[in-house]
């Protein structure tokens, strides 16, 4: 057999699973997956068609097995079986606590769907694999939050909380989730809030209290890395001009605090940000690798760049 005909195979069996694992599937996803031609995967839904297999839909729309129909369990590749154990040693560490036993139940499922030297293979290898968690995990008021959180998403219907701010206040809110995200050690949620008209971001480990209602929201909403990348906040453009050698030690923090450009000059890095944190988060990050930068605008983060240092400056004096 050749090497066309294994690929076939392997490509055939991929689109099985995808047809298992989807509700509806169309063909120009699965060529761009497989990096082959629309009219190939049109030839692979007709062999698995003529294998047996009740495949519902047709050319332009997408497909879908028929309801009921039942498959053979799936068969892991050793590459795959390693990934699982992987996956759930980030998942004891890094996911939120409302979803841990949930995947732990999931993860024993799997494992007991493993052919028998695939699980001594997970048993050989999970005690060689950990990760190293420098951040203390947050708590949360509420138990099964983040499922309960998802449910109304999936259910397309209103949520109301008891949420504490930051400077301690708590106020009742009715909202809509678009989406929950994990960022710093946090997660977060992103919804429509029926009180302030508008789209607010809250953190979950803040929520008092939460009860589910009956009342359904029939806006959509898209994708929520379409609120992440464009919140409705006041935001202040910031240009940077920054020396290269200092820039790996910014890692990820300069997209927290806004990045949108990175731009190399003959001079260093410029960098542009639009940041909602103009009057405290941001000077306060800059002033980390102030030496290493110029600002190039605002005028008004200069006068609080000065403001700042005269501020610490006179601070330090009392030790010397």
């Amino acid at each position: 057999m050749n090497d066309h005909y294994l690929k076939k195979i392997d490509r055939i069996t991929a689109i099985l699973t995808q047809l298992q694992s989807k509700p509806i599937v169309r063909a120009q996803d699965l060529a761009e997956k497989f990096e082959v031609s629309i009219r190939t995967i049109y030839r692979d839904i007709k062999t698995l068609e003529n294998a047996g297999i009740p495949i519902i839909g047709e050319a332009g729309n997408g497909y879908s097995l028929m309801d009921g129909y039942k498959l053979p369990p799936v068969m892991f590749t050793k590459d795959e079986v390693l990934s699982f154990i992987t996956a759930e040693k980030l998942m004891q560490h890094f996911s939120h606590e409302s979803l841990g036993a949930h995947y732990k139940t999931a993860m024993e499922k799997l494992r007991s769907i493993l052919k028998y030297s695939d699980k001594k293979l997970l048993e050989n290898i999970e005690k060689q694999i950990d990760i190293y968690n420098y951040y203390p995990k947050t708590e949360d008021y509420i138990k099964n939050i983040i499922p309960t959180i998802l449910q109304s998403i999936a259910e397309k219907v209103q949520i109301c909380i008891d949420y504490k701010t930051v400077d301690e206040k708590i106020s009742t809110r009715t909202i809509e989730v678009v989406g929950v995200f994990f960022e710093f050690n946090y997660w977060y949620l992103i919804a429509y809030c029926t009180l302030r008209k508008d789209f607010r971001q809250f953190r979950v480990d803040r929520i008092l209290k939460l009860n589910k209602t009956q009342n359904p929201f029939l806006q959509e909403y898209g994708q929520i890395n379409d609120y992440r990348k464009n919140p409705n906040a006041n935001k202040t453009i910031v240009k940077l001009l920054v020396e290269k050698k200092i820039m790996p030690h910014l890692g990820n923090s300069k997209i927290y605090y806004g990045l949108t450009e990175e731009k190399e000059t003959e001079n260093g890095i410029e960098l542009t940000f639009e940041t909602e944190w103009i009057s405290e988060g941001f000077p306060r990050w800059l002033i980390t690798f102030t030496d290493y930068a110029k600002i190039i605008e605002p005028e008004s983060l200069k006068t609080t760049m000065k403001e700042l240092i005269e501020k610490i400056s006179k601070n330090l004096s009392q030790y010397s």
